[in-house]
């Protein structure tokens, strides 16, 4: 399939297409390309072939139908064309797509559980989620396992839908995982989309939302943990072309450990016509220790003055000397001090992905990594909920 010209910004794909010849093999020197350490991405970014399959194991509830589905009956208006050379071939290695569909004017209370393990090798694979008209579902999707993976989720949340979709980046150490996650959404339809990247040698994540008709709100949460040199990159694009919209982007990282590094780009384009809407994006990182990195950038485009509101705010602290200080002369001993700075740190964030139990299994695994498993579980006891 040829590619296809949107029309040209600052933020905005110059090109997206399903092929993956349209877009050039990157080299390192390209904007959207010049955080990401292409040595490490095992050749996804060059002529990959799939040598070994994916597994995309879906736990659902009652009312909610799982279908394997041929990629090639959801390209064009059906489906969002990739945006860069790595998510095309991981469209064109697909041969079928997996889709979860939530009946219109259905109330799913239980989560959808989905689970896409990526065994040693090279793997690629696709995740469609359709909430119909009026309904209202949650869903958790993680990632395991410890190979090379690149793919793709969509969500498509219909007209006065509501939703809730956390995705979970947690492989073993050695993994890549390269995916993109685009959000579409209906008239007055409403997202939580919440990013968590825990494990894997190097995550690199596109978020975006489409907004098809006037009054569509996305809330998109992220939270990323980095240490031992891991590479975590999230790259967030807000598309509003419909007026009377609302997004709301909020993402928080901590890293430590020499040659860690942490990369958040937010975009958020606000076309002529998306008059009335209101947008925010705020990305905060703590860095915990010496040699890690992070980097942010933040990027705001109106074309419009028509607007409620809109913003954004970045910022880049060290671990505070001062909090440390003040928790210490209070008898707390400094590896708690640390814990509890990191996990009021991230509490906002678990505290708003709607998925419940979420906030408890990120904060334990996050103990783990520190290495205060036990120490937590002492102080805080069994019945703490990982949000405060």
């Amino acid at each position: 399939m040829s590619p296809v010209m949107v029309p040209a910004t600052d933020h905005a794909p110059l090109v997206v297409s399903y092929d993956p010849e349209a877009f050039e093999v990157p080299t390192g020197r390209e904007e959207e390309w010049r955080f990401t350490p292409l040595a490490r991405l095992a050749g996804l970014h060059e002529h990959p072939q799939a040598t070994s399959t994916a597994r995309i194991e879906v736990s659902a509830p009652s009312g909610v139908t799982v279908t394997d589905v041929d990629v090639a009956e959801l390209e064009g208006d059906a489906s969002a064309p990739p945006i860069d050379r790595i998510s095309a071939i991981a469209w064109a290695q697909a041969s079928t797509i997996t889709r979860v569909v939530v009946p219109a004017e259905s109330q799913i209370e239980d989560v959808i559980d989905i689970v896409v393990d990526t065994p040693a090798g090279v793997s690629f694979g696709q995740l469609r989620i359709d909430i119909g008209a009026f309904a209202q579902a949650k869903a958790l999707i993680r990632f395991t396992g410890a190979g090379v993976f690149a793919g793709g989720i969509q969500v498509h949340v219909a007209d006065q839908a509501r939703a809730a979709v956390a995705t979970v980046i947690d492989p073993a150490p050695t993994a890549v995982n390269v995916s993109r996650l685009h959000v579409r959404l209906g008239r007055d339809a409403s997202v939580t989309s919440s990013v968590i990247s825990l494990g894997g040698d190097l995550v690199r994540m596109n978020a975006s939302v489409e907004y098809t008709a006037p009054g569509g709100d996305a809330e998109f949460l992220g939270l990323f943990f980095a240490d031992g040199g891991q590479h975590h990159e999230h790259r967030v694009f807000v598309d509003h072309s419909q007026p009377h919209g609302r997004s709301s982007v909020t993402y928080k990282g901590a890293l430590e450990g020499e040659g860690t590094h942490t990369v958040w780009i937010g975009d958020v384009l606000v076309r002529a016509n998306a008059i009335g809407i209101d947008t925010y994006e705020v990305n905060r990182n703590l860095v915990l220790s010496d040699g890690a990195r992070a980097d942010s950038v933040p990027n705001l485009e109106l074309e419009t003055g028509e607007v409620v509101g809109a913003g954004h705010a970045s910022a880049t602290g060290r671990f505070d000397d001062e909090q440390m200080f003040y928790l210490r002369s209070r008898g707390i001993t400094e590896e708690l001090a640390r814990v509890l700075v990191v996990r009021g740190f991230f509490a906002d964030i678990l505290g708003r992905t709607r998925i419940p139990g979420l906030a408890e299994s990120v904060m334990t695994t996050i103990d783990a990594r520190l290495g205060v498993s036990d120490l937590v579980a002492e102080v805080l006891g069994d019945g703490d909920d990982g949000q405060s």
